[in-house]
């Protein structure tokens, strides 16, 4: 997906707000997913017809709201909010289709509880030692974005 961005030259917002109100509205409606990469400060400037200096402010301001997140040389990526969205679905979709399947709630999380690489203790959960033999993540456009928390450790 192509990041299509509009300026209004007579708006009385600022375009660096213009910019980033644009791009968080994208990500808030699921249109840019969790690790799509953003393009670069100089390219997305050139497009647009504005100074580095204004989509450099946008993109700081989203960084700094959790919207974006910058790894250095690799770039710009969705990250933040949309990240929790697409959590929401994937677990939706998992439960659909273990209940299609006709298996237990108990069974379900057995089988996320294996996946995550987690042994059940009693009605504690520890990490199992050892590699997991599923992987789990969330794909997006330009890589995979997500982890697994640790809890009660």
């Amino acid at each position: 997906m192509a990041l299509t961005l509009d300026i209004d030259d007579n708006s009385p917002t600022h375009p660096f707000e213009q910019v980033r109100s644009q791009v968080a509205d994208l990500v808030d409606s699921g249109a840019l997913e969790p690790g799509f990469r953003l393009p670069p400060v100089r390219a997305l400037a050139t497009s647009l017809g504005l100074a580095t200096n204004t989509v450099a402010r946008a993109y700081r301001e989203l960084e700094i709201a959790g919207v974006v997140e910058t790894r250095g040389r690799a770039g710009t990526f969705v990250a933040g909010r949309g990240v929790e969205r697409a959590a929401r679905e994937a677990a939706s979709a998992y439960v659909r289709s273990v209940r299609d399947l006709g298996l237990a709630d108990d069974e379900a999380l057995e089988h996320v509880r294996r996946a995550l690489g987690l042994e059940v203790l009693g009605t504690r959960s520890r990490r199992a030692e050892g590699p997991s033999t599923m992987g789990v993540g969330l794909s997006g456009a330009a890589g995979v974005v997500g982890g697994v928390g640790q809890s009660g450790q």
